[in-house]
């Protein structure tokens, strides 16, 4: 049976349900850390469903309570239906996950990985090297199968633990920061691949603080920040409501950049002052730049860009992704 076979199927209910949930980490001598504080949301069969934010802001913490190996504090939460803190093994069989660091065998193949992953699941073992040669196609590894792992590039590895994760033929695969630490390229390849699983109605669940990533891979997503919900909505909505259509960018250098922010004052709908650049928010981007100059203001450098979901948090926050 092709590992894809079973995985158009839908249902009405969501396969992942959310409401007030709530982790909280005892600290000695502190309050408790809340790392997750009251969050709710539901993920559709088939739906590729994303948590942005920051580091820190618990999104990794949400994904270890949906992979049923860290229990909820407070709240409900559902997985397939079922109570993740009652069901652990049934819920982790039918999932499929990719860590936030790679954790394959070094010391194994390509192959041996897919494989003996796949006898953990208790796959026969004729099906397991089945599957281990259609992941590797999948992964676009094939000629990578006798390789040990050690050899592999980052983006290979990172592909390696996706198949393996797919071993299952999982109904939800569940992905933690997919593209950290890889270059360009590699990041790109990645996405074809994860947009091939969505092609095929694959639920994917997945955390980044990459805003194109998000903006790429998700359907739907919610912007998360010290463990809260800021908004949620499809990448296009969430801009749509939260920032403007262009983005002027200029640099004055930066000991002048928070001098010369109140004279751009009024030339855009809003106007941000970032440590590097100051960004006015604005429907005309080459226009404000042009009022800009009309000013007699000399930027050292400038950029009309779109807006993105970086701005949709920077104006929900006050604070970049990337700090």
């Amino acid at each position: 049976m092709s590992w894809t076979a079973g995985r158009l199927l839908r249902v009405s209910a969501p396969v992942i349900s959310a409401q007030n949930l709530v982790k909280t980490y005892k600290v000695k001598g502190k309050p408790d850390f809340v790392a997750v504080d009251g969050l709710s949301f539901e993920v559709a069969p088939g739906e590729s469903f994303g948590l942005l934010g920051p580091n820190g802001a618990g999104k990794s913490t949400t994904m270890k309570m949906i992979g049923a190996v860290s229990t909820r504090t407070a709240g409900e939460l559902s997985i397939l239906g079922l109570d993740p803190d009652r069901y652990g093994p049934e819920i982790r069989s039918r999932l499929g996950v990719v860590p936030q660091q790679d954790n394959l065998d070094g010391e194994l193949n390509a192959r041996e990985n897919l494989y003996i992953y796949g006898r953990y699941f208790g796959l026969p073992g004729k099906v397991c090297q089945e599957k281990a040669d259609e992941l590797l196609a999948f992964a676009q590894l094939e000629d990578k199968a006798k390789s040990k792992v050690d050899a592999l590039s980052g983006g290979m590895k990172r592909r390696l633990t996706i198949a393996r994760g797919l071993i299952n033929d999982p109904r939800i695969l569940l992905l933690d920061e997919p593209t950290t630490g890889l270059d360009p390229q590699a990041r790109h390849v990645l996405w074809d691949r994860l947009f091939r699983l969505k092609e095929r109605g694959t639920t994917l669940v997945l955390t980044t603080h990459y805003m194109d990533e998000a903006e790429q891979l998700c359907d739907r997503l919610v912007v998360v920040d010290k463990g809260c919900i800021m908004a949620e909505g499809t990448p296009a909505s969430l801009i749509r409501e939260h920032s403007s259509r262009e983005v002027l960018e200029v640099r004055f250098g930066s000991a002048r950049n928070q001098e010369v922010a109140p004279q751009l004052q009024g030339i855009g709908d809003r106007v941000e002052v970032l440590p590097d650049r100051v960004l006015v928010y604005t429907d005309n981007g080459e226009h404000a730049l042009e009022t800009v100059t009309a000013r007699g203001l000399e930027p050292i450098t400038s950029l009309v860009r779109r807006s993105s979901l970086e701005d949709v948090f920077l104006r929900l926050t006050g604070r970049s992704l990337i700090e």
